[in-house]
């Protein structure tokens, strides 16, 4: 082939190519939904790469979520403070939510926490005992989960140690969920308004992940005092004034590749 057939055959190509891909962007922004394998273009960066690792699954087709986040920060005895998130989730297609991969939560450089100061709880005890097994003063949170069919189930937060990792047990005792957050160092994209993160991934399981529904509202709060030494200990701790804008973020990923990060900013109540 000549020259000049090679360049005319490469044009037709790269044009068809062209064609294509906005056809098929198009096909997708009118169905709603969120082709596998594609959904991670111009995603937010892992707020927290280097903690434990979720195992790989591979992208499923699904609907956009659309979520939202609205946070407090309340502060309690001495320095300890309160901190609620609450995500709220639609789909741009109006059907059920694609279910969660991973969740990190991002709290403001401010927050500080003193999780050495309270008794922890095992995921082993939970799953044989129950979480009225854990020691008193093991939880540090509590929360609401609200599925699609307006079904509310209360969710529980307790102090652990994750491996060797220092974290936090969330348990739904409703829906026989229990799973794992560590504390982990904010990655560098994310240092200037953040400090720590807590990691939580959701395992596999055997339902196939584009039937893993997601949940419409999720309430999880961090925040428990304790007298150490005859002062007030909080789980969670700021120095922070009353007033102080204070920043939290939500790092989601979903079944289908998507991943979002809703952000809010809070004065410190």
């Amino acid at each position: 082939m000549r020259p000049a057939d090679r360049s005319a055959v490469h044009s037709v190509a790269h044009s068809a190519a062209r064609i294509g891909l906005a056809a098929a962007a198009l096909t997708t922004a009118l169905a709603g939904t969120v082709p596998a394998a594609a959904a991670d273009a111009g995603a937010p960066p892992d707020p927290a790469p280097g903690g434990p690792q979720r195992p790989y699954e591979p992208d499923v087709p699904g609907p956009e979520n659309l979520d939202s986040l609205d946070v407090t920060a309340t502060r309690g005895e001495g320095r300890s403070v309160t901190v609620a998130f609450d995500r709220r989730s639609r789909t741009a297609d109006g059907s059920v939510q694609a279910g969660a991969r991973r969740f990190v939560f991002l709290f403001d450089r401010s927050i500080r926490f003193n999780p050495q100061a309270f008794p922890t709880c095992t995921a082993e005890l939970i799953r044989e005992k129950g979480v009225r097994a854990c020691p008193p003063g093991s939880q540090i949170g509590s929360g609401r989960g609200t599925l699609t069919t307006g079904e509310r189930q209360e969710v529980l937060v307790f102090n652990a140690m994750v491996g060797r990792l220092r974290g936090a047990l969330v348990v739904i005792p409703a829906g026989g969920v229990l799973l794992e957050q560590t504390f982990e160092r904010a990655s560098a994209p994310y240092r200037r308004d953040h400090r720590w993160t807590l990691d939580e991934i959701v395992p596999p399981t055997a339902v196939p992940p584009e039937e893993r529904q997601g949940t419409a509202r999720f309430e999880l709060s961090f925040g428990a005092t304790r007298m150490v030494n005859g002062r007030p200990v909080g789980f969670v701790e700021t120095a922070a004034r009353p007033g102080t804008k204070t920043k939290f973020g939500l790092w989601s990923e979903f079944v289908t590749g998507q991943v979002v990060l809703p952000r809010d900013t809070a004065r410190l109540r």
